[in-house]
């Protein structure tokens, strides 16, 4: 079994959101700031190696925001990614934040950008027991349904290299039952995203 150690977060925000008026739905207001600012706040306190937020549709004004706030363009363990073909779907970014992060990892941990309630306490929880384990991929399940983030060791680099659309690993996990750990969670943020305006009623 090769090391899973170390880690990489790629947080998966190119989307266009088309479903939002005036966005991106990356910088909606919520009570702590910017959506986006969330799952960036989290994977750095989490004990992730390293962060790649991959950015696409509205870049700049996406980073316009961040730069807002300047200590993520401080932090040495956040790099932010440009992804030119997010009209390609999720896997365009799948894609671009595995090139980013190339051999230097021996797994990577995907991250919503649209999943503001995941915190670092359920992120260094799959870690370790990810790493304790002899599967290769890694989710959190909340009420026997299986939601993100997701984990997925250089044993599947090579095929996440190569998905197409807008599934992201989706398929990969599906195709391989045996190698998947599953996390229990009483908690559903990682079965909850924000895909219309009422999906913000808890948060704003």
């Amino acid at each position: 079994m090769t090391t899973k150690k170390p880690t990489a977060g790629i947080i998966l925000a190119a989307g266009m959101s088309e479903r939002f008026q005036g966005g991106p739905k990356q910088l909606l207001r919520l009570k702590r700031g910017y959506m986006i600012e969330y799952v960036i706040r989290a994977s750095l306190d989490s004990k992730l190696n390293k962060i790649f937020l991959v950015i696409g549709h509205r870049h700049n004004k996406i980073l316009k925001a961040l730069a807002e706030n300047i200590k993520y363009f401080k932090n040495d363990r956040l790099e932010i990614i440009i992804n030119r073909q997010y009209r390609q779907g999720m896997s365009s970014s799948v894609r671009a934040g595995l090139a980013s992060a190339g051999n230097s990892f021996g797994s990577v941990m995907f991250l919503l950008g649209d999943q503001p309630m995941i915190d670092s306490m359920l992120i260094d929880l799959m870690l370790k027991r990810f790493y304790k384990s002899d599967k290769n991929i890694c989710v959190p399940v909340y009420k026997e349904k299986r939601g993100n983030p997701t984990i997925f060791s250089r044993e599947h680099f090579n095929l996440l290299q190569r998905v197409k659309g807008d599934s992201g690993g989706r398929r990969i996990i599906l195709a391989n039952p045996d190698d998947i750990l599953k996390i229990d969670t009483d908690s559903p943020a990682c079965v909850y995203n924000i895909n219309t305006m009422d999906d913000l009623e808890e948060l704003i």
